[in-house]
């Protein structure tokens, strides 16, 4: 992974772009109880770029800002690839919860937490050490891979004219 890759922290009007961008492969810390003073202190602290719709707040000295102007996800996610570039970690390699990078487990290590026919018809899994969330390619997986298909496809293209 590449640790000099940009990493986001999203404001808490942006919760649905937050979680896709993880899903994406974008390192996307989010925190909808933070007042806009906590968001600035943070993204500078962690050397985060802040994404926000919040116009006041890209005024803010210090922050390295990208404001979101779509409310649609889809122009959202073209915005912030137009701007940053594709993400620099695999879809589905991060928790879409607590956006921790995931770990592959076998299925002994997490038996107690899967049910029956999960630990029969599945062989993967992936294991959030944040949230201990487990994760395995099941039917949810493959409609979350077309989403992602479909986001990807849109951030790659231009962003409309204004």
């Amino acid at each position: 992974m590449n640790d000099d890759a940009v990493q986001f922290l999203a404001d808490g009007m942006l919760g649905k772009l937050a979680k896709w961008l993880r899903l994406l492969g974008y390192d996307t810390a989010y925190d909808n109880a933070a007042t806009d003073h906590e968001l600035a202190r943070r993204a500078r602290a962690e050397d985060r770029v802040l994404l926000t719709r919040d116009r006041e707040l890209t005024r803010r000295r210090g922050l390295r800002v990208l404001l979101i102007e779509s409310e649609r996800l889809e122009n959202q996610v073209q915005e912030v690839w137009y701007a940053f570039g594709p993400p620099p970690h695999p879809a589905l390699s991060r928790c879409s919860v607590c956006n921790t990078a995931l770990q592959p487990v076998h299925a002994d290590e997490v038996t107690d937490r899967l049910p029956p026919y999960v630990l029969r018809t599945q062989t993967e899994f992936h294991r959030c050490p944040g949230c201990g969330r487990v994760y395995w390619p099941g039917t949810h997986q493959d409609h979350i891979r077309q989403r992602v298909e479909q986001l990807v496809a849109v951030g790659k293209s231009r962003p409309p004219a204004e």
